[in-house]
């Protein structure tokens, strides 16, 4: 059972707008006990439109490398996106599988 809130971006800012299996989004999960994590999820296809966008626009070295998302989707959708942070947290905390950039600052 999801044990955690969840908000995410391409509902709050342009529903029904988005390229679910080529875009980028950030998403926002809260747990119960307070934590709170933003994280910036990618589509296995944004990966290519990133870098060929990093070509032709001559950034990252003309796309030589690319500093990754935090986590990487199938597609954009909540069913798939509450799936993998409920699969990361039967893992454990989602720091410890994710980069430790996800964790919100509350009081910055």
């Amino acid at each position: 059972m999801k044990e955690f809130k969840l908000w995410l971006e391409f509902e709050a800012v342009d529903p029904g707008n988005g390229d679910v299996e080529n875009d980028f989004a950030n998403v926002l999960v809260e747990l119960p006990d307070g934590r709170r994590y933003g994280i910036n999820v990618w589509t296995y296809k944004f990966l290519e439109t990133a870098v060929k966008n990093d070509e032709a626009s001559g950034a990252n070295l003309n796309g030589l490398y690319l500093v990754p998302p935090d986590l990487f989707v199938k597609e954009l959708t909540r069913p798939c996106i509450e799936s993998a942070i409920e699969n990361l947290l039967k893992k454990g905390n989602i720091e410890d599988c994710l980069n430790p950039s996800v964790i919100a600052k509350l009081n910055e």
